[in-house]
């Protein structure tokens, strides 16, 4: 019983946020700061995931040269400007085949 009262408060979480975005005054939204916050906050954001998702293994935290590796290539070919489907491959690749070694 507990999870459904939890998948309910999350939900209507949620919808509240949602609805919070939707009667929020245009002035607000207008201000520099708000605007400076919306284009910083998913930065921070996939910042953390990549960090949690590279870095964490179950509850702790480990130095994986695999993943490490992988990383480090896909940020090189993102800044080599390749598509994003080939950033995904070549980081997989590396990180598998050096686990293959």
């Amino acid at each position: 019983m507990s999870v459904w009262i939890a998948i309910l408060v999350t939900g209507l979480g949620c919808y509240a946020l949602k609805f919070g975005g939707l009667v929020t005054p245009q002035r607000v939204l207008d201000d520099p700061r708000v605007l400076r916050f919306t284009e910083l906050i998913p930065v921070a954001l996939l910042t953390a995931l990549i960090a949690v998702q590279a870095l964490a293994v179950g509850r702790t935290l480990e130095f994986d040269g695999a993943r490490m590796a992988g990383l480090g290539v896909a940020v090189i070919a993102l800044l080599l400007r390749a598509p994003f489907l080939v950033v995904l491959v070549v980081a997989a690749g590396v990180a598998a085949g050096l686990r293959l070694l």
